[in-house]
C-alpha cells in the first residue's frame, strides 16, 4: 500500500496533520464520532466534497467494524495536500478469512447487531470501493489492521 507514500509509517508520523482517535468496543453512543470529526478536519483544510465523502465512508465503516467486532482500537489520520492516509488497528479476535470478509453480503455480525440494523456485510467492501488503496492484515487472537489511502484528486473515485 505505501508504495505511493514515501517512507511508509515514518511518513505518517511526519505528515502535516496527524490525529489519533481511540475506539471503545461496543460503544454505540460515541460510534460514528470519528468520521464526523474527519469530515470537519478535511473540510477545514480545503478538500472537496467527493474526497470528504469517500474518506468519511472509509472512516465510518472502519470505526464501526472495531466497535462491533474488535477489541480496543486506535484510528490514525494523516493528511497531506495530495493524500489522506487512515490506519485503524484493534486488539480484537482478528479476521478468520479476509477474502471471505471482503465479499459483499458476508457478515459475522451477531443477531444482537443485526437487530439494530448492522451486519449487511458491506463494511470492508465499502471501504475498498471508496479507497484508492486498502490493505488488511489480521492475526487470529491478536487483532486487525486496516490501512487506507485516498488521493486528493477529485476524479480518483476509489478502487472499486
Amino acid at each position: 500500500m505505501y508504495g505511493l507514500v514515501p517512507g511508509g509509517r515514518e511518513w505518517i508520523e511526519m505528515a502535516h496533520l496527524l490525529k489519533t482517535f481511540s475506539i471503545t468496543p461496543r460503544d454505540f453512543v460515541r460510534a460514528g464520532e470519528i468520521s464526523i470529526a474527519i469530515q470537519g478536519i478535511l473540510k477545514s483544510v480545503g478538500f472537496g466534497q467527493d474526497v470528504i465523502r469517500r474518506a468519511s465512508v472509509c472512516a465510518y465503516e472502519s470505526e464501526m467494524n472495531v466497535v462491533m467486532h474488535g477489541g480496543k482500537g486506535t484510528f490514525f489520520l494523516a493528511v497531506e495536500p495530495e493524500m489522506i492516509v487512515m490506519e485503524v488497528a484493534d486488539d480484537g479476535p482478528g479476521i478468520q478469512d479476509i477474502d471471505l470478509a471482503m465479499q459483499e453480503g458476508y457478515s459475522t455480525a451477531s443477531p444482537e447487531y443485526r437487530e439494530i440494523g448492522f451486519g449487511a456485510g458491506m463494511g470492508l467492501p465499502n471501504i475498498k470501493k471508496n479507497a484508492d488503496e486498502m490493505e488488511i492484515t489480521s492475526e487470529k487472537g491478536k487483532g486487525t489492521r486496516v490501512k487506507i489511502l485516498i488521493r486528493a484528486e477529485e476524479e480518483s473515485g476509489g478502487a472499486g
